[in-house]
């Protein structure tokens, strides 16, 4: 019976296909386009003849073209994820027909709320909502990467900085690209508090990718990630306004048919948030950033796209008391300090870009983009200190203290100055073989000078000895001088390919690429090939499946190229180690999502496994976000983890997610020390979530953050000092909005406040559970060089007021 069945299926598939091929002659095509209820194309919707496996799909015009047979009707039948399917009847085929569809989001309505599902995501670059940002309770100021750090596999337990870790790298391991240009950051910031604002203006930006690994050849050589953000086109007239206790934002763009331009500053002074730490003192914290884009079409062939950036951060520190409670409840003991001194830094940058574009046809784009970018950074303090320390049940003064370890004095002193200047050129070309291929290319090279001066130092005395103690000379416990300048050229390349193509068993999207690069200064040459492969299959097309796997190689820059080395007289004298070679990544990713309805609503599960294999590790240590490099390859390790994220969407454009993180990433330092990478935190939790009130114009944004601890070692003493980590660091911030103008249902329903698109009111707190994070550790030092470790803890509970206006 089996082997009959068999015999007439090949029987049936032999004319069937003979069939098909016997009306080669008699074919016309059904070609068109596929758009969204906003006029958007839809890249990868399914068209198909109802009943047959025979279909195409549209590419990212939502152009499709479909071979069928003339004479009777068909039925095509057109399906995306995300999308409610459509069909439609042709009576009759006679000759070629062009039909163009439109399909509506999936969507349920519950009086007055749509809940939507978004495209599919067949790449390592995962979309985002720029939207957001305005809602997000954020006591950086207002990022894009205080979303970021939402995301699975994204870590950050500093909410004073933007800097963030991807799967246990370090902060210097992701790059960011704002409108193709690689951004970076100034080298000697140190602590959160000096950071300032992040490049990314998010009133300016239109899209946000990002992506935790396994990210394509035409992105730079980094280990961990990519975040990049394209800058908005505005069509017409548009602005905003924002102001709040933590500073104010204004942007406006506009448009003229050939010019379009946006232009955003902002300011930020978390003075207020500030004051909530342990240490009591006249915190003067000024940032201030100037950003402008603009496009012009010189002809319908050519355009020129031009970025400018100004940033100057300013902070001035002058401490004045500090007391922190800290140990266990068998031990609590308090340090206490009085301060003399002030500190003062300033760090100036300028960025500026043009790309001239070149478009042959639809088809081919050309491009030349130039960059130079300047960083002028000034790192100046002089600050004393008289610390006591004692059981917190034996008082706190000088006459109930009877150790003399628990009493000491100590001075920090430094004058840093550090100029950098980067200028790069660069070729770029994208061709689109047909609807399915599409090829990229570039070429790059990239000239660096950087000088720094480094002089600073750290005394302490303890019970009336200088430390170390070493008879009757006076020494300091730390130094570090520099007098350095590096010139040197990068060269680069790339070659990606992206093909997409229907089988039986669903639609394929392969990217492929090799990247290569060479840096004069080591004379090192890097070829690093990747590949990724996503997958929708035809019986399930709520399910993409994705993988990924490529060597992703960090060539060092400046700062992982210094070397503390000893002189004659014991002075630490930093040298640069040009033999020092790049860091190796080998991604292995595998992963999907998977889309559902429960309850009457969509929700989507996404979830990556991981392991990432490391060698010419260059080991690190981390104090607040100022990073020190080894400056050697002498250690190798792995990362490996899973990544889960749970996403819904229960309201109008209010998305929730909930993501979830385990890992473990170990190191090897010169074959014998074994530690945990210092980003390390082993698992985290962050959760998103929005809702609205009753009347869709009042709404809640909470952000709940809880990761591990981080390993935590001794200042100049390396990873052999490795001995504990920090507490988890556990935050709570949530936001209340309230909508008094835009929409049909505007309180402010008067003639001038129709003027405006929407006018929010809101209120934030920060930390509402008041909880103290732990950032770092001040280590004391008594006379018998034995170190003490007091907790330097992160912001407390604060309330703020912000009004945001838009037009």
């Amino acid at each position: 019976m089996n082997v009959r069945i068999a015999f007439a299926a090949i029987i049936y598939i032999f004319l069937t296909t003979a069939n098909l091929f016997g009306q080669d002659g008699k074919r016309v095509k059904i070609f068109g386009n596929v758009r969204d209820a906003e006029g958007n194309p839809i890249e990868l919707a399914h068209v198909s003849i109802k009943g047959t496996v025979i279909g195409t799909a549209t590419n990212e015009k939502g152009f499709y073209s479909l071979p069928v047979a003339k004479g009777d009707s068909v039925v095509l039948v057109y399906s995306c994820l995300g999308y409610n399917k459509t069909e439609r009847i042709i009576p009759e085929l006679t000759q070629d027909m062009r039909l163009n569809v439109k399909m509506n989001y999936l969507s349920i309505e519950i009086g007055e709320v749509y809940v939507t599902a978004h495209r599919n995501q067949t790449d390592m670059m995962e979309t985002l909502d720029v939207t957001r940002i305005k809602r997000l309770p954020d006591p950086s100021g207002g990022s894009i990467e205080s979303l970021i750090v939402t995301y699975a596999g994204v870590s950050s337990n500093n909410e004073l900085s933007s800097q963030y870790s991807v799967r246990g790298g370090s902060y210097d391991e992701n790059i960011i690209y704002v409108n193709g240009f690689e951004v970076f950051r100034p080298l000697l910031i140190r602590s959160g508090q000096q950071e300032g604002l992040s490049f990314i203006n998010p009133e300016m930006t239109e899209k946000v990718q990002f992506s935790a690994g396994g990210f394509e050849a035409r992105y730079g050589d980094k280990m961990s990630s990519v975040l990049d953000i394209t800058y908005k086109r505005p069509e017409a007239f548009e602005g905003s306004v924002s102001g709040s206790l933590l500073g104010g934002s204004a942007y406006i763009g506009s448009s003229t048919g050939k010019f379009t331009q946006v232009t955003g500053i902002r300011y930020k002074t978390n003075r207020s948030l500030l004051g909530t730490m342990d240490t009591e003192a006249e915190y003067n914290p000024d940032f201030t950033d100037l950003q402008t884009y603009m496009t012009y079409k010189i002809t319908p062939k050519l355009d020129i796209d031009l970025l400018g950036n100004l940033s100057l951060n300013r902070y001035v520190f002058t401490p004045h008391r500090r007391s922190t409670s800290f140990g266990t409840a068998k031990n609590p003991r308090i340090f206490e300090v009085s301060f003399g001194g002030k500190e003062r830094d300033r760090f100036q940058t300028l960025f500026g870009a043009m790309t001239l574009k070149y478009a042959p046809n639809e088809n081919v784009r050309y491009g030349l983009q130039m960059s130079a970018f300047n960083s002028q950074e000034e790192e100046s303090y002089d600050i004393t200190g008289g610390y006591l320390q004692n059981n917190a049940e034996a008082g706190t003064t000088t006459e109930e203290i009877t150790s003399p370890l628990d009493w000491a004095s100590y001075h920090e002193h430094s004058r840093n100055k550090l100029n950098s200047n980067v200028a790069n050129a660069g070729f770029f070309g994208i061709i689109k073989a047909n609807a399915s291929n599409t090829l990229n290319f570039g070429v790059n090279a990239q000239y660096e000078n950087i000088r720094d001066h480094i002089s600073e130092w750290e005394s302490r005395d303890s019970s009336g000895y200088s430390l170390p103690q070493t008879g009757n000379t006076v020494n300091v416990i730390s130094n570090l001088f520099s007098d350095n300048e590096l010139n040197s050229w990068r060269y680069s390349f790339y070659l990606q390919d992206v093909f997409k193509f229907r089988t039986g068993y669903g639609m394929y999207t392969v990217i492929g690429g090799v990247r290569g690069s060479y840096w004069d200064y080591n004379n090192e040459f890097i070829f690093s090939p990747r590949l990724s492969v996503g997958f929708i299959p035809n019986v399930e097309q709520n399910l993409i499946l994705r993988a990924a796997t490529g060597m992703y190689y960090q060539p060092p820059f400046y700062k992982e190229l210094r070397v503390p080395r000893l002189d004659e007289f014991g002075n630490n004298i930093i040298e640069l180690n040009s033999a020092l070679k790049s860091q190796r990544s080998i991604h292995i990713i595998i992963g999907g999502d998977y889309s559902f309805r429960s309850l009457g609503r969509n929700f989507k599960f996404t979830t990556e496994l991981y392991y990432k294999k490391l060698d010419n590790i260059n080991p690190y240590t981390v104090d607040n976000v100022k990073i020190r490099y080894y400056g050697d390859n002498c250690a190798k390790g792995y990362a490996m983890g899973i990544d889960m994220k749970f996403f819904g969407e229960f309201v109008p454009q209010a998305d929730s997610w909930l993501s979830v993180s385990l890992m473990r990433s170990r190191q090897t330092i010169n074959n014998k020390i074994k530690a945990p990478m210092p980003n390390d935190p082993q698992y985290n939790i962050s959760l998103y979530f929005q809702d609205y009130f009753p009347g869709n114009k009042a709404m809640i944004n909470l952000k709940g953050m809880l990761s591990g601890g981080l390993p935590v070692t001794i200042p100049n003493r390396g990873w052999e000092s490795y001995q504990r980590r920090t507490p988890p660091y556990r935050r709570v911030d949530i936001g209340f909005l309230y909508q008094i103008a835009g929409g049909k249902d505007a309180i402010m329903n008067y003639p001038f406040f129709r003027n405006f698109k929407n006018i929010w009111l809101g209120i934030d707190v920060f930390n509402i559970l008041d909880i103290s994070n732990t950032n770092s550790y001040y280590w004391i030092t008594d006379v018998y060089s034995n170190q003490y470790a007091v907790p330097n803890y992160l912001t407390g509970r604060q309330l703020n007021f912000r009004i945001s206006v838009d037009f």
